[in-house]
This record gives C-alpha cells, sequence and structure tokens, in this order.
C-alpha cells in the first residue's frame, strides 16, 4: 500500500456574492475530484486548535500527525531549519517579508513577488548596512526572508502582525508593539534608508513594478525542542515536495525527505505536472508521499478569485490526473491547511474539507469536494492531528 497526500493550501473559502454564492471550491471545474467524491469518505476537519494562530505552520502540523498544542513553537525556527539557519540557545529568529510600503500603506506584503535573485541583492545590502554580532539577515525564497537575532529573547514578547494581514491598510496600527518591540521597529524604518534607493527598487520602478522597500518581521520563535520523526511515530518512510521553504522546513524537523523537483514554484507558474510525477516517482523508495501546493493561498492572499479557481482547476488537472493513473494499491487523503478567503485576503480559523479515498473508506454521501458537501456528510473531526493516523489504518474509528 502507497499513501499519497494532497495539500491545497488555502483552498477553502467562504461564499462570494458575485459568484452567486459559491466558494472558489465550488465554482471550480474539477472532473478528477468529481470522480472520487462519490467513492470516498467527506467531512471536516479543523486542523488549527482553539486559540492558536491559523498559520499553515500549526494546521500543517496537524495534518502530518503532529498535535500543534505539544509541539508548536513557532514558525520563524521552522523556516531556519529549511533555509540553513543555525540556531542558538538565546538565538530568535523571525519571518521577514521584503514588503512595499506606498503612501503609507500596505501596498504589496510580497513586494510584488519579487524574484528570488532580486530579493537576495536586498538582503545583502540589509546585511551591510543593519548586520552586526547580533543582527542578522538569511535569504529564503522570493519576498519571503529571515531576521536573526542574538541576546534579544525579550523579543519574543513582541506584538508582530502578519503582512498579509493588512493589505492596502495602515501601517501605523500594525507595526509591532509591547516588549522589545522598539528594535524591531528601529530595523524596520532603517530598513527603508538602505532599500529605496537601491538599484533592484531603482529598477523595478522604472518597469511599474512594486518596490521592496522596507522588511516585515513577525512569527518570531526560538530553538525548537527535539521532535519525534514521522517514521518513529507511525512507522512509515516519507518524503515531500513544497515551494517554500516551510513546509520543507517541517519535513527536515520530522525525518521526511525534502523532494527536489523543477519547476516548483509557491505560485500559478508551478510545474504542477513536474511535481505530481516527481512525488510519484518518489513512492518507488518510500511509503507516503505529501504533495503541498501554495498557489490557491496565494491567490486568495491577493483577493483573486478567479486566480484561485485556477490553481484549483491547474491541481485538478495535473496533480489528480497523474495521481489517478498510478498503478497499484494507495490511498489517498485529499485537504487544504486552512481557509484563505479571498474577501479577508487572510488566514481563518474554520473547519476545511477533506477526503479519505482507498481501502477502507467508504462513501458517505459527498457528491463534490467542497465545503458544503462535506458539511452535509455530517462528519466533522475535531482534532486535525488524529486524521494521520485514521489515514494510515485505513479507519476513522477504533
Amino acid at each position: 500500500m502507497k499513501y499519497i497526500v494532497l495539500i491545497l493550501d488555502g483552498a477553502a473559502d467562504r461564499p462570494i456574492a458575485w459568484l452567486n454564492g459559491r466558494t472558489c471550491l465550488e465554482a471550480a471545474f474539477t472532473p478528477n475530484l468529481d470522480r472520487l467524491v462519490p467513492k470516498s469518505t467527506v467531512g471536516l476537519v479543523c486542523n488549527v486548535p482553539s486559540g492558536m494562530e491559523p498559520s499553515s505552520a500549526c494546521a500543517c502540523l496537524s495534518i502530518l500527525g503532529y498535535d500543534p498544542r505539544v509541539y508548536y513553537k513557532g514558525r520563524g525556527a521552522i523556516e531556519a531549519i529549511s533555509v540553513g539557519v543555525p540556531l542558538d540557545e538565546g538565538d530568535v529568529v523571525f519571518r521577514c517579508n521584503l514588503v512595499s510600503v506606498k503612501d503609507g500603506k500596505m501596498s504589496s506584503y510580497a513586494a510584488g513577488y519579487i524574484p528570488t535573485g532580486e530579493a537576495s541583492e536586498l538582503v545583502s545590502a540589509l546585511n551591510e548596512g543593519l548586520g552586526n554580532n547580533e543582527i542578522r539577515f538569511y535569504t529564503g525564497t522570493s519576498y519571503r526572508h529571515l531576521l536573526k537575532l542574538k541576546n534579544h529573547l525579550e523579543t519574543l514578547q513582541t506584538v508582530c502582525t502578519p503582512p498579509h494581514d493588512i493589505p492596502e491598510r495602515e501601517i501605523a496600527g500594525f507595526l509591532p508593539s509591547g516588549e522589545g518591540s522598539a528594535l524591531l521597529r528601529d530595523l524596520m524604518f532603517r530598513s527603508r534608508e538602505i532599500l529605496e534607493n537601491h538599484p533592484v527598487n531603482r529598477l523595478r520602478a522604472r518597469r511599474g513594478e512594486p518596490e521592496a522597500n522596507m522588511i516585515w518581521p513577525f512569527w518570531g520563535s526560538e530553538k525548537l525542542p527535539p521532535m519525534p520523526s514521522f517514521e518513529q511515530l507511525y512507522g512509515f518512510r516519507a518524503a515531500l515536495t513544497s515551494g517554500v521553504d516551510l513546509l520543507k522546513g517541517l519535513a527536515e524537523l520530522v525525518g521526511i525527505k525534502v523532494l527536489e523537483i523543477e519547476g516548483v514554484t509557491d505560485n500559478l507558474d508551478n510545474d504542477f505536472s513536474a511535481q505530481a510525477k516527481g512525488a510519484l516517482k518518489s513512492l518507488d523508495d518510500n511509503d507516503m508521499v505529501i504533495i503541498h501546493i501554495e498557489a490557491p493561498d496565494e491567490a486568495g492572499h491577493s483577493g483573486e478569485a478567479l486566480k484561485k479557481i485556477r490553481a484549483i482547476e491547474l491541481i485538478d488537472q495535473l496533480v489528480l490526473g497523474e495521481i489517478l493513473s498510478f498503478k497499484g494499491p494507495r490511498r489517498l487523503f485529499v485537504l487544504p491547511d486552512h481557509p484563505t478567503p479571498v474577501e479577508v485576503r487572510t488566514h481563518t480559523v474554520d473547519p476545511v474539507p477533506f477526503m479519505l479515498n482507498g481501502p477502507g473508506f467508504d462513501p458517505n454521501g459527498a457528491a463534490k469536494f467542497n465545503e458544503d458537501e462535506a458539511r452535509k456528510t455530517g462528519l466533522f473531526l475535531k482534532e486535525g492531528y488524529k486524521i494521520m493516523d485514521y489515514f494510515l489504518r485505513g479507519k476513522l474509528w477504533d
């Protein structure tokens, strides 16, 4: 038996008026999902425990079978593992976006999805202008980077707002606040002096592209405690493919092999077919593969319903199409990690639809893969981290 997990990051949504009250999952053309659902167990699952942040880190930890209330200690350190940033006792690491601020407002939390090559030049300039023995910036992917601080544990108490939560809003009311915030605010304002006149940004301005003119630190955390590996917990070898550092960091944290597949990105330019083929090929050497696709989430954050629908349709056509051609016994687990409704443009804690297909899972009345059909089945799993065990055992209840 082989096991395939497909995570449609942020694909769940809320009804959209101009889509006649449908969600993006309801509006999308998904013939492959439609073939599978009537033969599957479908329901709703809550991947984010009550009171915890609805981040992909928290939600995907649940999907992998780890209780976030026990193991989740912050996102920054998870991404640091993927990027290869060493953390010692007393270090604090923040996710550090390059953002575009225009007329005092958050114009783009992603600096127009700046290419990694251009971003790397800006990160180097930040290190030259702001870096020292206690402050260091590290290049990640596109707009996503890291800020590491030594001897500043007080910043763990700082209240930070993710930039994707405040699109087109005045940033003044969302700057870091509370204990430790003075250092972060100082770095943010000083970063503008370095970035605004950098050749990369001058070139972006001439091309009419958003300038990456400020840093925005958030999701701070310290060094993570050891965690049991996935194989120790479940007895299976697993691999993962993703276009984002967070998921790669989670995989490395729990001993899941990270697949390097050419063309895998975090947006609609992702090579969906190559990602699916590479993932399925990895099952030659592994029991399970996790396919994480970021594109629906990015469209949700940018408030673009049509792009989100397109991302879902490409996943159905090019990823599920490959999965359906897989030869041999297999189980399939499909779900978003959390919703990213296009009308609010950030993550929410609402439960998401899930589908379990393969030996051991019987149909329970759903006709389509969407929020409403999942709700109608009456199946609701409150503790998302338990669903991995159900998936591997091939039954929902003891």
